[in-house]
């Protein structure tokens, strides 16, 4: 297959056929398959919070492991921005501790690939230039619960998502500074510096290379929802790469490098990459850019009847979303729903309420959003991981109406 097929194409017509140190065992355990746990907090024996990540609201949270946790369907809020506490978290390392970050303003970036590499501080790329902007961070494998296949990994539906608002140093002012780009370049590769020593970088570094026309948007953030990344979160600086899944927001990160190729490391050649089912490679295409896509988050099981007040929340993916239709009859009929609340720009979702008359009855409600010329496709993408699921059908939800 040619090369450059990496950008996640969602036709199915052309796709193929604050913290304590975790260490040791738990580090170990960070390259290995995820297993799935008592999750609901609602369910008897749920587990609680991990001691790294114990500022959380338990309740607004679906543990599946150690690693990964959802966000509650009802719980991203009414507002356009999602509370920090029910954000969702996905760890491929363990989350460093304050002791291993250390004075978070002299955490170091280096800068590879330019004309005049350098080593800045958080301190220092504080006085270079700052933006601040909402984007989304959703997981590439968020809708991987709807899967009909046994999918290994954290069975996410709608949770692994969240619209932040971050501040930090734009790239193309880190460019800038740095005399502009060296000859040849193709990727911006971030690398992260949470891998603990003893593990083979090869396989455990997280490191991801993405088009290097991305860096016009992209941005190397300390601060999120208005306080400092916390840990967790990928703190004291993560990658911010707008419009493209959460696993190119590299956390903790400690260098960025203009490349002529891509990483060769696994979380770039042979992860996150979206294949058909029983094949896998790299030479299929990487979680790069996400795609249009919108879900119900109210009402979710039922509703009285009369008038009824449907919300969900649309995003675009790299595009402005531009259009939302609701239907309340599983799809065979569509009506225009609206936008409400603040547009935040085109990488954050927007917030949309349908009203509509309900008798008592069974219901199928469903939304579909557009973008850039392309709308919500009906069926999900079938592949090996279940990444990138942007199906209007399986977002749906049934209510009873009474």
């Amino acid at each position: 297959m040619p090369k450059k097929i990496n950008k996640i194409n969602s036709s199915r017509r052309s796709f193929l056929a604050g913290s304590a140190t975790v260490a040791g065992a738990a580090a170990a355990a960070s390259v290995m398959p995820i297993s799935i746990a008592s999750a609901n907090h609602t369910d008897k024996g749920a587990r609680g919070l991990p001691s790294w990540t114990a500022w959380k609201k338990r309740s607004a949270l679906i543990i599946h492991s150690d690693k990964g946790m959802e966000t509650h369907r009802a719980a991203i809020g009414n507002s356009v921005i999602t509370p920090l506490r029910h954000v969702y978290i996905r760890n491929n390392m363990p989350t460093m501790s304050d002791a291993q970050i250390g004075n978070r303003n002299k955490w170091k970036l280096k800068v590879e690939g330019v004309k005049n590499p350098k080593t800045y501080t958080l301190a220092q790329l504080k006085q270079l230039a700052q933006k601040t902007e909402a984007t989304i961070l959703q997981c590439s494998g968020n809708g991987r619960g709807f899967f009909a296949h046994k999918v290994r990994g954290s069975q996410w539906e709608t949770g692994a998502a969240a619209c932040l608002i971050w501040t930090g140093c734009p790239v193309s002012a880190i460019v800038k500074d740095c005399g502009g780009l060296a000859s040849g370049v193709k990727f911006l590769t971030a690398t992260g510096a949470d891998m603990p020593k003893q593990l083979n970088p090869k396989k455990a570094l997280v490191e991801r290379s993405i088009p290097a026309k991305a860096r016009k948007d992209a941005f190397v953030a300390w601060e999120v929802n208005g306080v400092n990344i916390p840990n967790s979160h990928g703190g004291p600086l993560r990658m911010v790469t707008p419009g493209y899944f959460g696993i190119n927001n590299v956390k903790h990160v400690g260098k960025l490098a203009f490349t002529a190729k891509e990483s060769s490391v696994k979380y770039m050649k042979s992860s996150y990459r979206i294949s058909p089912i029983g094949k896998k490679g790299s030479q299929y295409p990487s979680c790069w850019e996400m795609s249009v896509k919108s879900w119900i988050v109210s009402p979710l099981k039922s509703a009285k009847s009369g008038n009824v007040v449907v919300s969900g929340v649309a995003m675009g993916g790299t595009k402005k979303v531009s259009n939302i239709k609701v239907s309340v009859d599983g799809g065979k009929s569509w009506k225009k729903a609206k936008f409400t609340g603040p547009d935040m720009g085109k990488f954050a979702w927007r917030r949309f309420v349908f009203e509509t008359k309900l008798k008592p009855g069974s219901y199928k409600i469903v939304s579909k959003a557009s973008a850039g010329g392309k709308s919500q496709p009906k069926l999900r993408m079938e592949n090996r991981r279940g990444y990138a699921h942007n199906g209007w059908l399986d977002h749906g939800v049934d209510i009873k109406v009474s």
